[in-house]
């Protein structure tokens, strides 16, 4: 038995966890699994009901769980709410109690897909990509940081933060995951620049000696952006730091064909959570639009990394392949000659292929 704590969140979030339940159910008749989910709030829905992003009964829930698995959270509604009361805190808050520093992002595309690119096919034809960004610490955690007045005039703080300790993990965990794959890592940094990135070229090439299997090589920021336009197929395993991370993984998710198509997993303390990529999409939300499949593939992350049942991720992982390759598509992945499905029939779908698989 696995016991789940399920935060729809705001926007598309619900939609696209019910679909993820759905498939886990599937998974569970298949195999004779039970899955016992608890649901619970956190970002803008949480706001609403009880004034704060993460209560205190969410935190708990997690911490009693197996797993976390997290919709999307925020959107316009909240805007104008002092900084510590805007749904988004909820996410940070999640990672940091549960001690999740290690933010696995796969970029891989499937071959149904390779239209909805928005690069040319031959540019991004066998990409598989997985970026592993550091998750709570960086200029998202430092102090001091706020806005204040001086000369009279608003002036706002960010502090960019790393203590080597942070860096090695991250790193060892870059490290491990290339291992298993192609055995290359890029660390990219801004390290011509930033003192924080001159210290984590340092360590990272430390840790490296840890791992003669691996090749390493460093790529600054902006280059990496680029690369990953020009050129996606030259990297496997890519590391950086948290903003670093958080925007590159979204350029990455681009050249699946759709930000809807990316999964993730922060691990690293004893439960780890899960969650698409994507944000809430209000302007979607309720209209049966959203795509479910970076939910579902996140919870193929999920069998795979916290509970260890690797052929029913797999299984998941061959129905998302299978229904896409039987030409089904949700609005932001459709193209010519494609069947447009909404958010409810995908799910059900990816359902039936499980359990007939």
């Amino acid at each position: 038995m696995y016991t789940i704590t399920v935060i729809p969140g705001d926007g598309i979030g619900k939609e696209v966890v019910g679909g993820a339940l759905k498939v886990l159910e599937a998974v569970s008749k298949k195999y004779k699994h039970q899955f016992t989910f608890k649901h619970a709030l956190a970002g803008g829905a949480a706001l609403d009901a009880v004034g704060i992003p993460l209560p205190d009964e969410t935190l708990k829930s997690c911490r009693s769980s197996d797993a976390v698995l997290l919709g999307a959270v925020g959107g316009p509604k909240w805007d104008d709410n002092p900084p510590n009361l805007k749904p988004e805190q909820a996410l940070l808050g999640l990672r940091k109690n549960l001690g999740l520093y290690a933010n696995i992002r796969p970029a891989k595309i499937f071959s149904a897909l390779l239209n909805a690119s928005a690069l040319k096919r031959e540019v991004v034809e066998g990409i598989d990509i997985v970026v592993v960004r550091e998750l709570t610490g960086g200029i998202y955690f430092g102090t001091p940081r706020g806005i204040e007045t001086k000369n009279g005039e608003p002036v706002a703080t960010n502090t960019l933060v790393y203590a080597e300790s942070e860096i090695q993990r991250i790193a060892k965990s870059a490290f491990d995951i290339a291992r298993k794959r192609r055995k290359k890592v890029c660390s990219v940094d801004k390290a011509n620049i930033l003192e924080t990135s001159q210290l984590w070229r340092k360590t990272v090439v430390s840790v490296a000696q840890q791992y003669p299997d691996v090749e390493l090589s460093h790529m600054y920021v902006d280059n990496c952006a680029m690369q990953l336009v020009r050129n996606p197929r030259q990297f496997d395993v890519i590391v950086t730091e948290n903003m670093f991370g958080d925007i590159l993984s979204d350029e990455a998710a681009m050249l699946t064909g759709s930000i809807g198509m990316l999964a993730s997993a922060s691990l690293g303390g004893k439960v780890a959570l899960y969650e698409p990529v994507h944000g809430s999409a209000p302007d979607i939300a309720g209209q049966d639009k959203a795509n479910p499949l970076a939910t579902v593939a996140s919870v193929a992350l999920m069998l795979r990394f916290s509970f260890d049942l690797q052929k029913e991720a797999e299984d998941v992982e061959s129905a998302i392949e299978k229904v896409l390759d039987n030409g089904y598509r949700t609005p932001d992945i459709v193209t010519e000659n494609s069947k447009k499905i909404g958010t409810q029939e995908m799910a059900e779908r990816l359902c039936s292929a499980i359990v007939t698989s």
